[in-house]
């Protein structure tokens, strides 16, 4: 059974849906993160859910139930907030009590969990700090802690990992991921990031203008969008505009600007289609190279070195921009003004109906 429901929900603000006909469910320690560019719904959907906002249409559910009528402090939610929210004149053991003597939890207990609770969150021996006297990653344990030391039925993170700096991001992005897999815990996790979703989420719901774009697994999502605006918003791509003609079988051919494209057609119709191509599947193609595959010919216009990789950046005949990826080992490559050939295969493309993509 799932721990939670959306069923249908619906939020209006002066007339504008900013959430609109949202449905999921979260299994029993399931990490689901909402993402999605500002404005998209995931804040709001996130406030209904914990009751801070009335939903116009729809229900929500935890475990058997209806949260309709329930106010934020019926619900058992734990919450850990974008600024941690710690209290300043209280000790770490005080913010992580905070909770349970709200509860009328017994002091003993109290006292047993926090200790407990200290060394999950790996911050033993530091109940007596205040927050001023600890970093930004143990502040962010803190809350966690004082969230988590409530035994929640489901666990809210609101942009969790954006205060910190990227490296110390990528850490706490591991640390807390096994924390909430330790505790089992059911979790939402609020996002515009897309390498901290896909790091920390069994599953993403990518938003978009209040609605659902896809709901799916990071590999899924990055590997097969559905839409233009999934296949842009996840990673980087590369677009190419053509006429899909099916062949029959699941197989057909793309006509565009340089030739004829094979692909795999999906339950796509015959029409104008675009074909995404993920930076790591065009290939920069050696002056004999006789393999099979798509070829193009282009000019390179410029590198962008990104730690162990290369980015290259190189013109097509029709003026498209387009980008693919290099190990950066210090082998010869192309320099600007080159011509080159890109070369993909038919498993390469994601083959997407035709619209505008997502910038």
């Amino acid at each position: 059974m799932a721990v939670l429901e959306l069923q249908n929900i619906t939020k209006r603000f002066g007339g504008v849906a900013a959430v609109d006909d949202v449905s999921f469910e979260v299994a029993r320690g399931e990490i689901v993160a909402l993402l999605g560019p500002s404005g998209c719904g995931k804040t709001t959907t996130l406030r209904m859910i914990a009751g801070f906002e009335w939903a116009d249409e729809g229900r929500i559910f935890i475990g058997d139930a209806d949260m309709a009528l329930r106010q934020p402090y019926e619900r058992n939610v734990g919450l850990v907030f974008q600024d941690y929210a710690l209290f300043p004149h209280m000790s770490v053991a005080q913010n992580i009590a905070f909770g349970m003597k709200n509860r009328g939890v017994k002091r003993h207990e109290i006292e047993q969990r926090i200790e407990e609770v200290l060394e999950q969150v790996q911050l033993p021996g530091l109940g007596g700090r205040r927050p001023s006297a600890l970093s930004g990653g143990q502040q962010q344990r803190v809350a966690l802690a004082r969230a988590l030391v409530t035994r929640p039925d489901i666990m809210l993170l609101d942009e969790p990992l954006s205060n910190l700096d990227a490296k110390l991001r990528l850490q706490l992005r591991r640390e807390i991921r096994t924390i909430l897999a330790t505790f089992d815990c059911t979790s939402i996790i609020v996002t515009h990031d897309q390498e901290e979703a896909m790091g920390l989420a069994d599953r993403i719901v990518l938003m978009n203008k209040g609605r659902i774009e896809q709901i799916d697994t990071p590999h899924g999502l990055y590997q097969s969008p559905k839409t233009l605006f999934a296949a842009d918003f996840i990673g980087h791509a590369n677009w190419i505009s053509g006429t899909l003609s099916r062949l029959g079988g699941g197989s057909g051919i793309v006509t565009t600007a340089f030739g004829a494209v094979p692909v795999a057609t999906g339950n796509l119709a015959d029409g104008l289609v675009t074909l995404c191509i993920r930076p790591e599947r065009l290939m920069l193609l050696p002056a004999d190279h006789r393999a099979s595959g798509t070829r193009i010919d282009a000019v390179v216009e410029r590198h962008d070195p990104i730690g162990a990789d290369l980015r290259i950046w190189s013109r097509l005949a029709d003026g498209t921009l387009v980008q693919s990826l290099e190990k950066n080992v210090g082998r010869p490559l192309p320099a600007p003004g080159a011509a080159v050939t890109l070369g993909f295969g038919i498993g390469d493309c994601i083959v997407l109906p035709s619209g505008k993509a997502y910038t």
